[in-house]
């Protein structure tokens, strides 16, 4: 079957023969859609149309059955109107699109320019991108897909970088006040007891020091039972004074053994120790919990911001980042709903962290305020030489009486042979403390506090953060890059955390499978928010490292509502933007952008049905 036709154009005529057998591919249809999209299912029905009427005319001669010759002339001539119209189509159709801007940004990415088109290709190739007509080779296609990850993953972990410095800051200034106030305090006692009771302190020196080193060494996390460290700060100082203020009696060892026994009875120092004991371990157990709160939330941030992408996710990076420039629209930003839906897809594991994260800033909070308030930090770590020198003078002054009880205890020791002159009162020269907190407590406190606040809601405003540069405006969500072309993006903005992009159209993702290192950190923050909440309460914890906690294998992760429990379930993408039908096979320049062929098996089942008809 074959249809001549005479088209005049610029006073020339030029005469085509269009030939389909129905055993091939058409190529004339192919022409015809590629020529002009609009009218290309009019032209592809105008073919149809006079198939159908030339096999119908040859199966009537065959049969020697008449036809209708005003019918069969109408129908002649409109499908020759339409095939002109496909020809002049044809024949004023586009030159192909230039691939030079996306040479140049291409180059401009540090690749090589020798692989880009010259004009823009059939896009069957692409996995990725829509499979419309391209300037993107498939090698560009993974050159810039590999591309949009590594810039996504600088990106994730330069936010995480700027809270990771945010939270350092804050343990510096935090660490560096409270080192200063234990060597504030240290240096006074050192003054004021040189200066108060001579040789009394010059001799035991040494007791003070010790309490001074345990009180660091537990600040800084060592396994040290702080009460314990207290009460034997005491015992030793008790033998001390006992023996320096009798030295009129020679006390051995066994003597000194039953008289410690005897101290919780006889309270040689009155009700300091208790009180002391009391304010000093809530304050250093507020102050270590604290600290260590910060260094634990730094070291999430810094793991977290390090798991690696995965694969469904590079598509979407891919896809939301560098498509428009292979479809010819580079200027056109993503709509903000789909950049949020990609980035919440990406980032659906850390949005988990949500949960444990605000309750360990607001456990640290707490903490932040106990520090605050009267009988503040300062004032607990300053008052020791004060506290300490009272204790002294108090058994000074109740020597005689203490001595009567404990030789009814224990008995009388023995005199010494050359007694001494007995030690003169002490005085109590370490400076007054205020009970309220300076005023750079309060400063330090309040600036760490806004900032834990302000931290709280990181690992779901990051989504969102991460598409402020990146999506386009309001104002332009009906001409924005979708996905798949520049309209308006359709599906809902998904929720928080892995269980609510189950439907997420964008990444695929596997909801029963979380990241077993992002489940650890989650752990890690229960862990600490425990020990601040202990803190807050006055009970002591071991800050052993929170990786001891946490078995090796990744099992019982899942605690809590953390993990889904239902069976392992793939979840396809839904609701998806518009989706191109699969492009031409052959990778030919092209005189159009965006055309879209229809296959030509339906023209010749139209053709069928025509003759069927006629029949």
């Amino acid at each position: 079957l074959s249809v001549r036709l005479s088209v005049a154009r610029g006073g020339t005529r030029r005469s085509r023969s269009l030939f389909c057998p129905f055993s091939r591919g058409c190529p004339l249809t192919g022409q015809l859609s590629a020529s002009i999209e609009p009218l290309s299912l009019a032209l592809s029905l105008s073919l149809s149309l006079s198939l159908s009427l030339s096999l119908s005319l040859s199966l009537s001669r065959t049969r020697e059955a008449s036809f209708t010759p005003p019918l069969s002339g109408m129908l002649l001539r409109v499908a020759l109107v339409l095939c002109v119209l496909a020809g002049q189509a044809h024949g004023d159709s586009k030159q192909p699109r230039s691939c030079s801007d996306v040479r140049q940004f291409y180059t401009e990415k540090g690749f090589a320019a020798a692989g880009v088109p010259q004009a823009a290709i059939s896009g069957e190739h692409l996995r990725v991108c829509p499979q419309g007509y391209t300037c993107c080779t498939s090698q560009m296609e993974d050159d810039l897909s590999s591309l949009s990850k590594r810039e996504f993953e600088v990106q994730v972990k330069e936010s995480g970088r700027t809270l990771q410095a945010s939270l350092n800051s804050q343990y510096k200034s935090f660490d560096g006040y409270f080192r200063d106030l234990l060597n504030r305090s240290e240096a006074s006692l050192q003054d004021s007891f040189q200066r108060g009771f001579g040789p009394l302190f010059s001799q035991n020196s040494r007791v003070f020091q010790d309490l001074y080193s345990d009180l660091r060494l537990y600040y800084r996390g060592s396994k040290i039972n702080l009460e314990e460290s207290l009460n034997d700060f005491w015992a030793r100082l008790l033998e001390r004074l006992l023996r320096f203020l009798n030295i009129q009696y020679s006390i051995s060892e066994d003597y000194l053994d039953c008289v410690s026994k005897q101290s919780e009875t006889l309270r040689p120092f009155g009700e300091t120790p208790r009180d002391f004991k009391l304010k000093i371990t809530r304050t250093f157990m507020a102050a270590r919990s604290f600290v260590q709160g910060l260094v634990v939330a730094g070291e999430v941030v810094r793991k977290v911001s390090q798991v690696p992408l995965s694969a469904e996710c590079v598509r979407a990076l891919m896809k939301l980042t560098y498509c428009p420039h292979c479809r010819g629209v580079a200027s056109v930003k993503p709509c903000s709903s789909y950049c949020r839906n990609v980035m919440k897809g990406c980032l659906a594991n850390q949005a988990d962290l949500d949960t444990e994260w605000k309750n360990l800033a607001e456990a640290m909070l707490q903490v932040a305020d106990r520090l605050n308030r009267p009988y503040s930090m300062d004032a607990a770590v300053l008052s020791l030489p004060k506290r300490i020198a009272e204790a002294i003078l108090y058994m000074q002054d109740n020597l005689s009486t203490f001595n009567s009880k404990v030789f009814q205890a224990c008995g009388k020791p023995t005199e010494s042979p050359n007694p001494e002159e007995p030690v003169k009162r002490g005085q109590n020269l370490a400076e007054d403390v205020s009970s309220t907190s300076g005023v750079g407590l309060e400063k330090l406190l309040s600036d760490v506090s806004r900032k834990l606040r302000d931290m709280m809601k990181y690992w779901v405003q990051l989504p969102g953060k991460l598409c402020v540069d990146r999506e386009a405006k309001t104002s332009d969500e009906n001409k924005c890059w979708n996905g798949m072309a520049v309209d308006r993006y359709l599906p809902e903005v998904m929720g928080d955390g892995l269980a609510s992009q189950i439907n997420n159209p964008e990444v695929e993702i596997d909801i029963t499978k979380p990241d077993m290192t992002i489940r650890q950190q989650i752990m890690q923050l229960k862990i600490m928010t425990n020990r601040l909440k202990n803190a807050i309460n006055g009970n002591d914890v071991d800050f052993q490292d929170a990786s001891d906690d946490i078995s090796g294998s990744g099992s019982g992760m899942c605690s809590d509502d953390q993990c889904v429990r239902d069976p392992r379930v793939m979840t396809p993408s839904t609701n998806r933007p518009r989706n191109y039908p699969n492009p031409p096979e052959n990778k030919k320049v092209v005189k159009g952008l965006g055309s879209r062929n229809i296959p030509c098996s339906a023209l010749y089942l139209l053709s069928l049905a025509t003759v069927l008809l006629r029949r």
